[in-house]
């Protein structure tokens, strides 16, 4: 009896959080069905599984980045997806006091746009106004770096378009190609909505800032950065795109344990092959641009911190 009580303690220890050198196991937040989130949050959970088997990340669906936030400060997640104008205004503290909650991950950068049938006539941010547009689900990040782009733009979503807001990411394609709307706003490099209007019989267009209003953008929303998206990422996608964005992260609740985050961040980084070739997407998920990306060295969670400086990428 005595052995039996033993074993079985010594079981549920290992399949603790942070537990010793076997059997973590934590729970990744991602979004809604259909959206870019969850395939990203499988592929990363599937790296990290497969390069260390004493691990086991679980993904689960949420209603995004604006709910993934307070449901790791109520501890409810141990990592959760967060798309980068959100983790922005949690850790900087706009609106609420600044969040606790630290960075494990740079994910990936999401420039903001919109995309049209493309036998549509619709070429510019102005021909949107006063038409139908799919911003994506409610919860989600996306929406959020639309508000900045809009703002910076000296629009307004609910005044300037007839704005549609989804319970699942997944919903928006199909109101594009059904003509129910004009257009659907995404971003970043092989996201799911964009993939799907692009392959269907009219093809697709992107619409992005111009030069001009990536200036007026950025002259009032100066933490979004100019990023693009190479030629060739979306099917029918001859040129590169020009936008403004930044980058999303991997956030950590911030008494996940350092044990835990260390070897976290270590299978992250022996995956990182992997995981680019499971996602377009995923190239941009390294140790490095981790480091380059954070605002901050101390918002990066101190376990991933000490795997960094061993492999030589902070001092």
């Amino acid at each position: 009896m005595r052995r039996a009580v033993t074993l079985a303690i010594a079981t549920l220890l290992a399949t603790s959080a942070g537990a010793g050198a076997e059997g973590i196991m934590v729970t990744l937040g991602t979004a809604t069905p259909g959206g870019g989130f969850p395939v990203y949050g499988d592929a990363v959970a599937q790296t990290i599984n497969e390069v260390d088997s004493s691990i086991e990340v679980r993904t689960r669906n949420t209603k995004g980045s604006t709910e993934n936030v307070p449901l790791l400060e109520a501890g409810q997640l141990d990592l959760a997806l967060v798309q980068g104008e959100v983790a922005h205004e949690a850790l900087a503290g706009i609106g609420p006091p600044a969040s606790k909650l630290v960075i494990f991950a740079a994910m990936y950068t999401t420039p903001g746009m919109f995309v049209v049938r493309g036998d549509q006539p619709y070429r510019s941010i102005d021909d949107l106004k006063g038409k139908p547009v799919v911003w994506g689900a409610r919860g989600s990040g996306l929406v959020v770096l639309a508000r900045y782009v809009l703002e910076g733009l000296g629009l307004d979503m609910e005044r300037d378009f007839q704005s549609t807001y989804l319970d699942r990411a997944g919903d928006g394609p199909a109101m594009v190609q059904d003509g129910r709307a004009a257009a659907l706003w995404g971003g970043g490099t092989g996201w799911p909505g964009f993939t799907t209007v692009a392959r269907g019989p009219q093809g697709a267009r992107f619409i992005a800032p111009t030069a001009d209003e990536r200036g007026r953008i950025q002259a009032r929303q100066p933490f979004l950065k100019t990023l693009s998206i190479p030629a060739g990422a979306y099917p029918g996608q001859a040129e590169t795109i020009v936008s403004v964005g930044s980058w999303s992260f991997i956030l950590a609740r911030p008494d996940l344990p350092d044990e835990t985050a260390y070897r976290l961040a270590r299978a992250l980084h022996r995956g990182e092959s992997a995981l680019a070739a499971r996602l377009p997407q995923g190239h941009e998920t390294t140790a490095a641009n981790t480091v380059a990306a954070a605002p901050r060295p101390d918002l990066i969670h101190p376990g991933a911190r000490r795997y960094f400086r061993e492999i030589g990428l902070t001092p």
